[in-house]
């Protein structure tokens, strides 16, 4: 029989146009770049503008600018995901479809008074690994009846995943390949939990998709071999493999890098104004410094 071709490893950087690039994007931008080429593969370049009150056009053109001081090149015609909302609709609607989503309309400020109600009982609250509390899912064991209600009443509302249901349909243990390395080191054959993270949110009234949701449908549709993103991103894995097996989505290798670190020790963050790619090449610093620099 005759052997395929192999498959041609396809990289892609993602960042949204809602602020200036930093010094940690940078690092995973070069480390994109220079996986895709030591691999020779093709490096994309992905926009994620779905949020419309803070993307804007002058951060997109900066991200451009900032990219190919640096040297970078990429693929062409890039793929804004504002221009791709049907896509994303069509996937919620599959999973409705199936019975695996549900409208929630619980403010945050609702959400927290149930929170400290519980707590204030003696009864410890579950928090996914980035700290927030888990939904109470009150809404979850409404009739289908009940929920086309609740969204005719006009309250704002987001479209959560049963996660315990999802995982129940599933047949085989989920699972992702690490090729870098999450906390504590962990690589290889990774054991996927998404249900430290609870229902999360797929679609808002005020956005049309969630990142979780948006970014496993543009992986597939891009062909995306090799997701390389920081460490950050390490236990959102769970979730996008639970939604890639309900999808039926090809399954990428995941390579999650160090972070970079502000001197009190936290991430970097455009919204805590960390020092920016730009700001370090206005100061008169070549790219093969900052280059030296991240990696």
């Amino acid at each position: 029989m005759p052997v395929p071709p192999p498959v041609q490893p396809v990289f892609r950087f993602a960042p949204s146009p809602n602020g200036l690039l930093h010094l940690g994007h940078a690092l995973s931008a070069i480390v994109n770049h220079d996986m895709a080429a030591a691999m020779g593969g093709r490096l994309l370049l992905r926009i994620e503008d779905i949020d419309r009150t803070r993307c804007r056009p002058e951060f997109e053109a900066a991200i451009f600018e900032d990219l190919a001081w640096l040297g970078l090149t990429w693929e062409q015609p890039v793929r804004r995901q504002s221009d791709h909302l049907d896509l994303y609709a069509a996937a919620l609607e599959r999973l409705r479809a199936m019975g695996l989503v549900y409208p929630s309309v619980m403010s945050r400020g609702e959400i927290k008074a149930a929170v400290a109600a519980a707590e204030a009982s003696g009864e410890p609250w579950p928090r996914d690994p980035d700290g927030s509390p888990l939904y109470p899912g009150r809404e979850r064991e409404l009739s289908a009846r009940e929920q086309e209600a609740l969204i005719a009443g006009g309250r704002p509302h987001a479209w959560r995943l049963d996660v315990a249901k999802a995982v129940g349909r599933l047949a085989e243990p989920l699972t992702w390949q690490e090729t870098g390395a999450g906390p504590a080191g962990r690589t290889g054959p990774i054991a996927a939990d998404p249900a430290v993270w609870g229902d999360v949110v797929l679609s808002r009234s005020d956005a049309p998709s969630s990142y979780h949701l948006s970014v496993v449908v543009d992986d597939a549709l891009q062909g995306i071999t090799h997701v390389v993103r920081g460490r950050d991103l390490y236990d959102a894995t769970s979730i996008h493999r639970l939604l890639q097996r309900l999808l039926d989505l090809p399954e990428p290798l995941y390579h999650h890098h160090r972070l970079l670190l502000g001197p009190d020790g936290r991430k970097l963050s455009k919204s805590n104004g960390d020092t920016g790619i730009a700001a370090f090449r206005a100061a008169g610093r070549s790219a093969a410094e900052l280059r030296a620099m991240v990696l």
